[in-house]
Parts: structure tokens; sequence; C-alpha cells
């Protein structure tokens, strides 16, 4: 068992989730050069290969297969004993890993994270901003700020505030098209998708209005928007912020989802997690109407910093 230590498991469970090198450094935050050295050493150490390096990547032999349950046992072991430590603490003071969808950091929060660090200074935030949802069970994160309709039952928090969405384009685009009088002239900035005519064009008044450019990121639609190529559907407090854009027909928001301030039931008496998660509902209930909607084409004053800690406590949560 000694050669069995959990620092060697944890890296072995990333590169086979991830089945490559580069997908497990990325995970785990350290070099692909540390991963590699790593998962040599141990297998060396263990007398077995793990893997086959293959072209296509990282593949698991019978060795491996049977490592990853019992790997994942551990793993389950020591994050049970990791939240509860980390539940115990009374300081302001660590780290404190949030999780969040990336505009949302970009584009409305880093001031709000800003405003934490100076009041809080012994926190260390490490902001984990991606599309994909970090397991909070295995200590990814400590906090989620997540947009759904449906928390995982594990997690513990309060429901934000609703976010909506509404269609816009370019100053400049709309000199050139006429969106009442030729849909079928404008082009969607669309998503990846195989049918022409999603559910969501469908959805948006414009059904007449083909797919002709096509991106999968948030953001990257946003700057497509904003230099003409096309109209585009973004959450309102994107496009509503964004000064050359201008909501187009029928100019109304839709709603398309809740933010919830979510941690881990062991970790919900922290510290650190309790004040992080205080201090960002007051932030969130300031940006409630750029959120939902309700501040098209003007000059947001809402987005900014806390000026104070006076908290108004959700009327949904979980607990």
């Amino acid at each position: 068992m000694q050669h069995m230590d959990w620092d060697n498991l944890r890296f072995f469970l990333a590169v086979a989730r991830k089945s490559s090198i580069r997908g497990a450094s990325n995970a785990l935050g350290v070099n692909a050069s540390t991963v590699s050295r790593r998962i040599d050493t141990f297998e060396k150490k263990l007398g077995v290969r793990l893997f086959e390096r293959l072209p296509t990547g990282y593949v698991l032999t019978v060795a491996g297969e049977e490592m990853v349950s019992s790997a994942e046992r551990i793993e389950e072991e020591v994050s049970i004993v990791d939240r509860r430590v980390i539940g115990r603490d009374t300081q302001l003071s660590g780290t404190l890993r949030v999780t969040m969808p990336t505009a949302l950091a970009t584009h409305l929060l880093m001031p709000d994270f800003t405003e934490f660090g100076r009041r809080y200074p012994g926190i260390k935030l490490e902001l984990a901003v991606s599309s994909e949802e970090f397991n909070l069970s295995k200590r990814e994160a400590d906090v989620a700020i997540r947009i759904t309709d449906n928390p995982p039952d594990y997690l513990v928090g309060h429901q934000a505030t609703e976010i909506s969405k509404a269609i816009y384009a370019s100053d400049d685009y709309l000199k050139h098209h006429d969106p009442k009088k030729n849909p079928e002239l404008l082009n969607w900035i669309g998503w990846e998708n195989n049918h022409p005519q999603p559910q969501w064009v469908k959805e948006n008044g414009f059904s007449k209005t083909p797919i002709h450019h096509q991106t999968d990121d948030l953001l990257v639609q946003l700057e497509a928007g904003k230099s003409g190529m096309g109209i585009v559907l973004l959450p309102c407090f994107l496009g509503d912020s964004t000064p050359n854009l201008q909501r187009i027909s029928p100019y109304t928001s839709d709603f398309c989802g809740d933010i919830w301030i979510l941690t881990h039931k062991d970790l919900r008496s922290t510290a650190r997690v309790r004040t992080f998660m205080e201090f960002m509902h007051k932030a969130f209930d300031r940006h409630r109407d750029l959120l939902m909607g309700k501040l098209p084409n003007t000059s947001h004053d809402t987005i900014g910093v806390a000026r104070n800690f006076d908290v108004v406590p959700s009327q949904n949560s979980i607990q």
C-alpha cells in the first residue's frame, strides 16, 4: 500500500477521465509534463502499465480499469474528510474556489470579486470559469454560481435572481437590414446544430431568418453580433450592456433560467463560504434589473461593486 498514496491516485484518475495528459493537466491545474512524469513514475512503482499510449490519447489497460473503481472509492472518502474538516473552519482566511460561467465573471461580477478581495484580504479567491459543471462533492470547487432550474440535491444555497435573454444586432447591421420588412434577409448567428431550423429559432420570432454563421461559445457570439455578422440571441446582461448593440423586434426579453449560489452541505457553516455567498446575494440583488432585461439600451450604472453589506434573503432556497 505504500505505493498507493492518494496523490498518485489523483493523477491517475484525472488521466483516466480525460483520456489525455493535456486534459488531465487542465483539470488538475499543473503542467502537462508534471502529469506525464507522475503517471510514468506511478507505473514503475507498481510494476504494471496502467495506460496504453495511443495517437488518439491515453486508454486504460485491463489493470488500469480494475484500479479505477477502487481509486474512486478512495477519492470519495478523502473528499468527505476534506469537506468536514473545512466545514469546521471559522476563520475568514484561506482559499475559496468559485466556479461560474465565463460570461458572468468577465462581463458582470469581476468588480464584485475585486471588492470582496478588498474587504476580506485573508481570503484567496480562485475563480474557475467554465461551461462545465464542477463537482462540489469532490472539492473541485467550494461555491458554484450556476444558471439552472434544477440544482443538484447534494448542494445547498439560494436562488439569487432570474436571468433573461433577447435578440440583438449591431447598429451598423441594422442600418443595412430591416428586421420587420425583410426578416428573411437577415442572418442568425447560431449555436452548433445540424437541424436547419432548431427550436430556439422557431420560438424567437425570426423563423424565416436562416442560420448563416455558427459558434459554440457565448462570448464569441457576442463579438460576432457586435461586428455586424448577424442577429444573435444573448443574455440581457451581455446585450444590454454593450453600447453598439440594439434589441430588435419583438424588443421584449424572455426568461432563460435562474441563477443559484450553491455549496456543498458540509461547507455551509464555513466562515469564508458563508460570507462569500452572502456577499454575492447582495451583488446579484443590485444586478437584478440588468439580468432580468429591465435596462435595455441604457448606461448601466448598476454594473460595479457592492457598497453595503445588507443582505436581502432569497425566497427560494435549498437547505
